[in-house]
């Protein structure tokens, strides 16, 4: 096995046992950026030098310390991706936009600071849809990235470049955003791990905002092991972002390995109504056995329709939009307002129409309220079981140019995850299938703040399971 395919965790035990250097494996990395991305366009930036002198630094350290080095740096040595709507201090960050395609960030986002605190290394930038907007990552005003597995299709979004450059082993994980399904969405696609956590767990500071009631920063990994690993890095209260939550979190690495016994698992039946393809249906439908076979309880739910989040979510999405992208005047800092994409232009107008007098009650405040009877019908839900789980993507990934005969095209391909994202909800996706060559994801729901429970269940799933070993053909 090469250096770059190695998990999160395998690359820690190697480093404490001295198998290998953090220099080995992030030139490994960086050799695979170098040989793959042309391709694949994963990335917008890479800092080569910068990775390996934090690399060198990390080997400086292990070697004087030792085991000890991991008390205080839990990842030391361990090189990422970072999507690009995370500001890192002397590194460009450009949203995926032409408006910020020169602007360098003077602080840093508390994501990328609390993984440089635990001694992760930084390789570079990924490619999404501009500004988030978008389900394919072909909104990017930059360039298209592809998915390793079939490079005529779309990653999805939008994280895709992020997601891409996990299942390619670029890096070992890398970090992702989602509003509406921007983290599990090209997880699926590219048949990796995709954890959401619950709004409030994660900070949101320095990340360039979506939907601010939305917003969640979260890991994408090769394993649940290690985005249990990533989330106890990241999660807590932050004193720059008031939106996160006191309640206490946990050792998410330590709660995995107990068995799915008495698990309540709900299957909400408008989930599997909708129209999916059968490939889709079916590798859920076994995941689900699968649990059932080991001792989780499978309990047919009702849910509201998923499809009437779309309207909730396009409504509420596009308000906040108009209102964060207002500040992007390029006087202050970035290009001005002629440098914005179609797609980010006719958000701020729809978000604009949605929020001015005379509108407001029609749509804002109406969505508001609908959003309140979404997060009550969950509550209800989590009343009955403990989690829920249904498909992530109601199809496997698309073709490059699909997407644009639709204009809610991302409201649509996302409907399966925007509800949980309304509610506020932690979700992981994990892969679960195979269909056409491409692989299938199914998500698992948990209640906010949940976290150790769908990790637990994702993470007995991939013990016993290979989806999520597979590759695409190097």
């Amino acid at each position: 096995m090469n250096l770059n395919e190695l998990t999160v965790t395998e690359a820690l035990e190697g480093l404490i046992e001295g198998k290998f250097s953090s220099e080995e494996i992030t030139k490994a990395c960086l050799e695979r950026i170098s040989q793959k991305d042309p391709e694949i366009k994963a990335f917008i930036t890479v800092i080569e030098e910068a990775a390996l002198e934090e690399a060198r630094k990390a080997d400086e350290k292990i070697s004087k310390l030792g085991k000890k080095a991991f008390v205080d740096s839990p990842l030391l040595g361990i090189p990422y991706a970072c999507k690009d709507n995370f500001c890192t201090k002397g590194v460009k960050t450009t949203a995926g936009s032409k408006v910020l395609e020169n602007f360098i960030s003077p602080y840093e986002s508390t994501v990328t600071a609390l993984l440089k605190d635990a001694g992760a290394i930084l390789l570079g930038k990924t490619n999404m849809d501009a500004f988030a907007h978008g389900s394919s990552t072909e909104e990017s005003d930059f360039f298209v990235t592809k998915n390793p597995w079939d490079v005529s299709r779309v990653p999805g979004g939008s994280s895709g470049g992020s997601a891409a450059a996990v299942i390619a082993d670029m890096c070992l994980f890398a970090i992702g955003s989602e509003t509406g399904g921007s983290i599990r969405g090209p997880a699926s696609w590219c048949g990796v791990t995709g954890l959401k956590p619950s709004y409030g767990r994660v900070s949101r500071y320095g990340l360039i905002a979506m939907a601010s009631s939305t917003d969640s920063p979260g890991p994408i990994t090769k394993t649940a092991q290690d985005s249990a690993l990533i989330l106890e890095v990241l999660a807590g209260k932050d004193p720059y972002d008031a939106t996160t939550s006191p309640f206490p979190t946990e050792k998410y690495s330590l709660e995995l390995q107990s068995d799915i016994q008495r698990i309540k698992i709900g299957r909400p039946k408008q989930y599997f109504e909708l129209d999916l393809q059968p490939d889709v249906l079916k590798a859920t439908e076994d995941f689900l056995e699968f649990l059932r076979e080991n001792g989780a309880t499978i309990v047919d739910i009702d849910l509201m329709d998923p499809k009437y989040s779309i309207a909730v979510y396009t409504v509420l999405q596009r308000a906040e939009v108009s209102s964060n992208l207002g500040r992007l005047d390029g006087i202050r800092y970035g290009n001005d307002r002629t440098s914005f994409g179609f797609e980010a232009k006719k958000r701020i107008m729809l978000g604009a129409y949605t929020l001015s007098a005379g509108y407001y009650e029609a749509y804002y405040s109406k969505a508001q309220k609908v959003r309140t009877l979404i997060i009550e019908d969950f509550n209800r839900a989590f009343s009955q079981v403990d989690v829920i789980v249904g498909p992530t993507m109601p199809c496997v990934a698309l073709g490059i140019g699909e997407s644009f005969s639709n204009p809610m095209f991302g409201e649509m391909i996302d409907v399966l995850s925007e509800p949980s994202t309304i509610a506020g909800l932690c979700g992981i996706t994990i892969p679960v299938g195979v269909s056409s060559s491409l692989p299938v994801g199914a998500q698992i729901i948990g209640d906010r703040f949940k976290e150790s429970q769908i990790l637990r269940i994702a993470n007995f799933y991939q013990q016993k399971t290979r989806f999520h070993l597979e590759r695409p053909k190097k």
